[in-house]
């Protein structure tokens, strides 16, 4: 990534700064792209041949040969460039609305409905054997690698052996390496086109290794499951991966709404009927679903556009636990196939938190009681229904939303 001109980085890499909206513990994909720790040391060779040393008797057991271990490991040397990038936390937080404009650019539009067409009969037999619709899946494929654009120029092994050597949380990225190696000696890719993320994400749609052996599959029948070149592989694999995650074949992701005048904004969770009863209409002028419930939400508070998500948009969080890139996966996924861009105006001269201020609002929640959490500055679940409590109770508008006013409220003595 580092090696990378900033204007070239596609979603997948931009979803690190989108601390703001990421909530809960990420999923695997975002466990490797999203959170920024800073690593326990620097990685020298002495100390990365120890841990290669120490590495082989669990690599062993869980059922890598010596040949597969020394012919992949013997000659590597550790990536301080690797190391370095966990060490950066960016302070800035790009709004929303720019994120989103960004994964809905034209130039994304255009690629995706050409690899729609390209890829149709693909599509055809993928949604009927795993009942994902086309739309969600070229989401995920658009937001991860541009549709395979770019899809990471890193030594997988390497950045794994690398980042695990120095104890980079926990025994996560040894166990992904453990991982790497049995699909190099399963064969499903070639040790030199075995190449990926800084954070050891590969692929079209940018699986770790741990996802791979769950979720991938091979589609074509040619007995490898490449989702590095084989693009049938790799979109089954995703919509595999959100098929086993809860994905409702037929449910909407969700939709945009306008809010009637009076509305009760403490209202959260209700069936669609329901909603429609209490004046919420779809922003598209279509009719609610018949079945199904969603949530409201609005991602840059009331005075900007809002949302009813179902359980759909959840299982597209299971694959990156971040709400903008979420919305950029079935925003993407829908105008692809020819809906309308969002209609409410965002509210641009609302000043995002810094994280810092993040950090200091969640702080203030906590001493009034509310769990939310570590204090860390990723506003999840638990921060914005604090958020919403904390607002009911102070006569603000219950949006949930981590602004400017609900710092200044809490500050207030």
């Amino acid at each position: 990534m580092n090696q990378m001109n900033m204007s070239r980085l596609t979603p997948l890499f931009a979803a690190i700064a989108l601390v703001l909206f990421t909530s809960g513990l990420p999923s695997d994909v975002a466990m490797a792209k999203a959170k920024t720790e800073t690593a326990k040391q620097s990685v020298g060779a002495t100390g990365f041949k120890g841990f290669l040393d120490r590495l082989w008797p669990v690599a062993r057991a869980r059922g890598v040969t010596r040949d597969t271990f020394s012919a992949a490991l013997s000659s590597l040397t550790p990536d301080q460039d690797v190391i370095d990038l966990t060490k950066k936390q960016s302070e800035f937080v790009k709004p929303i609305w720019e994120y989103l404009a960004s994964a809905t650019s034209p130039n994304r539009l255009e690629r995706g409905a050409k690899m729609a067409g390209v890829n149709q009969s693909t599509l055809d037999a993928i949604e009927q054997r795993y009942g994902v619709e086309r739309s969600v899946i070229l989401g995920v494929w658009g937001m991860e690698t541009n549709f395979g654009g770019y899809t990471g120029g890193k030594d997988i092994l390497r950045s794994l052996a690398t980042l695990a050597s120095v104890g980079y949380r926990g025994t996560y990225f040894r166990d992904e390496l453990i991982g790497a190696l049995l699909i190099l000696q399963q064969r499903h890719v070639a040790r030199v086109d075995f190449k990926g993320s800084w954070a050891g994400a590969m692929g079209q749609t940018q699986f770790m290794p741990s996802s791979f052996q769950k979720f991938a599959v091979d589609f074509d029948g040619d007995g490898k499951k490449d989702i590095w070149t084989n693009v049938p592989d790799a979109l089954a694999s995703t919509a595999n991966y959100l098929k086993q995650n809860g994905w409702q074949n037929g449910l909407p992701w969700g939709f945009e709404v306008t809010i009637p005048h009076g509305f009760d904004y403490r209202l959260h969770r209700l069936v669609f009927e329901e909603w429609a009863s209490r004046g919420v209409r779809r922003a598209d002028g279509q009719s609610m679903p018949r079945r199904g419930e969603a949530n409201l939400f609005f991602p840059a508070g009331a005075d900007g556009p809002a949302f009813l998500v179902t359980d759909n948009y959840d299982v597209i969080k299971r694959y990156n636990n971040s709400d903008a890139y979420a919305l950029g996966v079935a925003l993407l996924g829908d105008r692809i196939f020819g809906a309308a861009s969002i209609r409410a105006a965002w509210p641009v001269d609302d000043p995002i938190l810094g994280l810092q201020q993040r950090i200091e609002l969640q702080q203030a929640l906590t001493t009034l009681g509310y769990d939310v959490g570590e204090p860390n500055g990723r506003i999840g679940t638990l921060t914005r229904e604090a958020i919403r409590d904390f607002q009911g109770k102070r006569g603000l508008r219950p949006d949930g939303y981590a602004g400017k006013r609900v710092l200044e409220a809490l500050q207030v003595k």
